[in-house]
This record gives structure tokens, C-alpha cells and sequence, in this order.
């Protein structure tokens, strides 16, 4: 086994980890829901529910990654009491970082594709309903989209082969420093639009009556349920770079940069996109609609529309390939514990492994479009999405928040002496009833709620089906929590 390395600066693991949390949801889905639940007022909720639901999580992440210095794959063996049952959840967590790879590494290489498209002008002069044809026609191509998958596995798994120092940390940095930048001159450029004080009224002015028409507990509950996905908790993406962590920090105060640095790029993509869209008369979407439709028709009618783009689409192919990048090293790290893999032997063979379960999403807009197996019009990336969104990472959150404060698991006073080992903020630790029962209620009905959400249109047998099969998985991760630990026998 390899020697455990460690992140070179403090710089490193922030920026690394905001990687990580920082997504493509970030930018196709924040502005559109902020603007349609009463913008400023939307966004106060949001950080309450960051503040309340995703940052003690990510703390717990960080905590049992750092105090075990293992991937999720071991982490819950070396810190749960003995003859207990967490650490089966090290499998849970490993399916759930293949599993996203299988669709996100397909979704980086759009970004790519379209970086590549914006720069040689193949959009240019097209209309609205000639841009939606290009995407349509991509989709259709399993060998041009095949082809990009592909350059996005490549390129990410070439940085983590590296190691962490020299690859993950040097790349992701310089990588994540150049998105803020690009992030700030789109966002400067874009309030210099004209009209552009509609697109911001719409993102950022309360709208006290909007909040009334859709109800007071749908936008608190959409606020809610951004904030817990924002942060890609609950798989153990965020748990492996508390593993690379030294002790001279403490853990509260280094997830509040995560989450600041997380917080900053989501605001920033609405100022980008937003006016931009009013700007020039387009409707604003939510989805892949917005980014390979909607915004090359705005950029189409921009002056020096072809720059912007180009550089629009560099800081989008950026944050998708940081999140891949940060997958991958937690997806190489969790080999290497499990089968005793060297780096280059984890890198090798889960470049190969990756590149072929990533194949169905591929195929699912096109050879296998018929496969529709999440309802009608719904795709294998649909499946995959549902599987990781609806079900690890709430599961896997609600797993660690009970890892980190039941007695029979690692138990808070150890999680407490983690989360405050170092200078820095230090965790409220009267809090503690919050925690034990608050967050795990919370968890719950977003995860309910979801099922809800996803499946009431199908109508009521279905919808009865599917919440059977989510209380199964809940009584599954309750019997993790509840297992006492035995005595020995004599």
C-alpha cells in the first residue's frame, strides 16, 4: 500500500473540494429556480438552509475522512465500534462514485464539445431552432458524443495519475482560480448588456408575491432541497479530501470556505446567464435546455458573441472536469484500499472500467432511446441521475450524520474533538440535538418528498410502489445505525 499523501497547501484542499461541490446544477438549475421562487428572497432561504443542512454535513464528511485518513471504502472499519455495521456502507459509497461518473463524465464532454464549437464558430449565424437541431444531432451521434466522454476520462484520469500534489491539487487549482476569474469577467460583461435590469429584477429583487402565489413551504422546501444536493455530500466525494488533511485546521471553519467559494459561483452563474437572457429577449430555461440551446442564441445576437461563448463554455468545461477530477481521485483512492492497488494500477484499470459503464448513458439518447425506465421520455441518464440524486446522497448524508452521533457509531464526542482539532472556527457544540435529530428529519423528507415529486405524475399505483421502495432503502440505512455493537465471547 502506498504511503497516504497529503494536500501541499491550505489553498489546495479549498479550492480542490469547491471543485468538487461546484457543478454543472450550479449553473443550469440555481438562477432559473432563484428567479422563479421570489429571487432575493429565495437566495436568504437558500444560505439559511445551507447554513443549517448542508454545512454541518459537510463537516461530518470532512471529520470522518480526516480522522480515519481513508477513502469511504475504509473509513467506517477503522472508526466504527467493533462487530458493528457502517462499514457496509463502504460499498454504498463506492457504487454511488461510479454510478455519477457513468452519466457526468458523458455531460463534461458536451461541455467540451461545445467549448471546441463556440471557438471554430460551427453555430454561428444559426437560428434558434438550428441550435436546438446541433443538440439534437449530437445526441443522436453515439460516436461524436462517444469521442467526448472519452477526451473527459482521459483528461481527468491523466491529472490524477499524477498523484495528489502534483496532479489533483496543481491542475484542479489553476483550473479553479481560472474559473473564478472567467466567472467574474462573464458576470462584469453581462450587466453591461443592455436591458440587462429586467434579468436581474427577476434574479435578485424579492418578490414577496411570487413567494405568495407558489406557497411559502414550496419555496422553503426548493431552497432546501438545492442546498443538501449543492454540495455533493453523502458519498464520500467530500470525505476523501478530509483524508488528505492535516490537523492544523479545524474542520468548521474549512467547510465554511467550501461552501462560501460554492455559494460564490452559483450567484455569480445567475448575474452571467440571466440578463443575458432578458437582454436580448430569450426565455430563460432550466436544464441542459438552457446551456446548449438558449445561451448560444443569446450568444449568436452578442456583439463578440463567439469570445463570450468560447470563454463561456471554457468555465463550464472547467467545472464539470473539476468534478470529475475529484470523483476520480476518490474513486482511485477507494480502489487502492480495497484491492490493494498501486496508483497507476487503480488509474489504469478504472480507465478502462469507467470509459465502458459510461457507454449506457451514451447509448440512451440514441441506439437505446427506446429504453425509457423511469417513466415515459425518461433516458438511461435519467436512471442514473435518480439513482444518485434521489437515493445515495441523501441516504449517504443521512448514514454519516448517524455515524457521527450515535453511540454506537464513531459517536459525537470523537466527531466533536475532529471537527475542532486545529486553529480556526470551532463546531457549536450545543447543537447537538439539532443534529442527532433535526438533520436526520430533514434528510428524510427531502428524500420522501423527492419520490413524491418524482413519481405523483405517474399516477397513484406507481406512486405507492416507488414509496414502499423508498421506506425499504431508509429501514436498510436505519438498520446500520441500530445495529449494537456484541461482546466478545469468552
Amino acid at each position: 500500500m502506498e504511503k497516504r499523501e497529503k494536500f501541499g497547501t491550505r489553498l489546495g484542499f479549498i479550492l480542490v473540494s469547491a471543485g468538487c461541490a461546484v457543478g454543472l446544477g450550479n449553473v443550469w438549475k440555481f438562477p432559473y429556480i432563484c428567479g422563479e421562487n421570489g429571487g432575493a428572497a429565495f437566495i436568504v432561504l437558500y444560505l439559511i438552509c445551507l447554513a443549517v443542512l448542508g454545512w454541518p454535513i459537510l463537516i461530518s464528511e470532512f471529520s470522518v475522512g480526516r480522522a480515519s485518513g481513508h477513502s469511504v471504502a475504509r473509513a467506517f472499519h477503522d472508526l466504527e465500534p467493533e462487530n458493528t455495521n457502517w462499514h457496509r456502507f463502504g460499498w454504498f459509497g463506492m457504487i454511488g462514485n461510479y454510478l455519477l461518473m457513468m452519466f457526468y463524465t458523458m455531460v463534461a464532454g458536451w461541455m467540451i464539445r461545445y467549448a471546441i464549437r463556440m471557438l471554430t464558430g460551427a453555430l454561428d449565424g444559426m437560428n434558434t431552432d438550428q441550435i436546438a437541431g446541433a443538440f439534437s444531432d449530437m445526441l443522436a451521434s453515439p460516436i461524436e458524443m462517444g469521442i467526448f466522454m472519452v477526451i473527459s476520462v482521459l483528461l481527468a484520469f491523466g491529472i490524477c495519475s499524477m498523484g495528489l500534489q502534483n496532479g489533483v491539487e496543481r491542475i484542479t487549482k489553476v483550473m479553479m482560480l481560472l474559473l473564478i476569474v472567467l466567472i467574474v469577467v462573464l458576470a462584469v460583461h453581462s450587466l453591461m448588456l443592455p436591458n440587462m435590469q429586467e434579468g436581474l429584477k427577476f434574479y435578485l429583487v424579492p418578490d414577496l408575491q411570487k413567494i405568495a402565489d407558489i406557497g411559502f413551504g414550496n419555496v422553503l422546501f426548493a431552497a432546501m432541497t438545492h442546498a443538501f444536493f449543492t454540495l455533493s455530500v453523502g458519498m464520500g466525494s467530500m470525505e476523501i479530501f478530509g483524508s488528505y488533511l492535516d490537523k492544523s485546521r479545524s474542520l468548521t471553519g474549512e467547510a465554511l470556505n467550501v461552501v462560501s467559494l460554492d455559494t460564490f459561483v452559483a450567484l455569480m452563474a445567475g448575474i452571467i446567464i440571466i440578463p443575458a437572457c432578458f437582454a436580448y429577449g430569450v426565455e430563460p430555461d432550466s436544464g441542459p435546455s438552457l446551456l446548449f440551446i438558449t445561451l448560444p442564441n443569446v450568444f449568436n445576437h452578442m456583439m463578440g458573441g463567439k469570445i463570450w461563448g468560447t470563454a463561456f463554455f471554457v468555465f463550464m468545461s472547467f467545472a464539470a472536469l473539476s468534478t470529475v477530477i475529484a470523483v476520480f481521485e476518490n474513486i482511485i483512492s477507494m480502489t487502492m484500499e480495497t484491492f490493494h492497488w498501486n496508483r497507476k494500477k487503480a488509474v489504469s484499470r478504472n480507465i478502462v472500467g469507467v470509459i465502458v459503464l459510461s457507454i449506457p448513458a451514451v447509448l440512451g439518447f440514441n441506439v437505446l432511446s427506446g429504453f425509457q425506465p423511469i417513466g415515459e421520455g425518461s433516458t438511461i441518464m435519467d436512471l442514473e441521475d435518480f439513482l444518485v440524486s434521489y437515493n445515495i446522497l441523501p441516504l449517504g448524508s443521512l448514514l454519516f450524520i448517524l455515524f457521527c452521533t450515535k453511540k454506537n457509531g464513531w459517536g459525537w464526542e470523537n466527531f466533536l474533538k475532529e471537527a475542532d482539532t486545529g486553529e480556526g472556527l470551532r463546531y457549536p457544540a450545543f447543537v447537538k440535538p439539532y443534529i442527532r435529530f433535526g438533520v436526520p428529519l430533514l434528510i428524510v423528507i427531502i428524500y420522501l418528498k423527492g419520490y413524491y415529486d418524482k413519481f405523483a405524475p405517474y399516477g397513484t399505483k406507481t406512486l405507492i410502489f416507488w414509496m414502499c421502495v423508498a421506506i425499504a432503502f431508509l429501514a436498510l440505512i436505519f438498520s446500520f445505525s441500530t445495529s449494537k455493537q456484541k461482546s466478545k465471547k469468552k
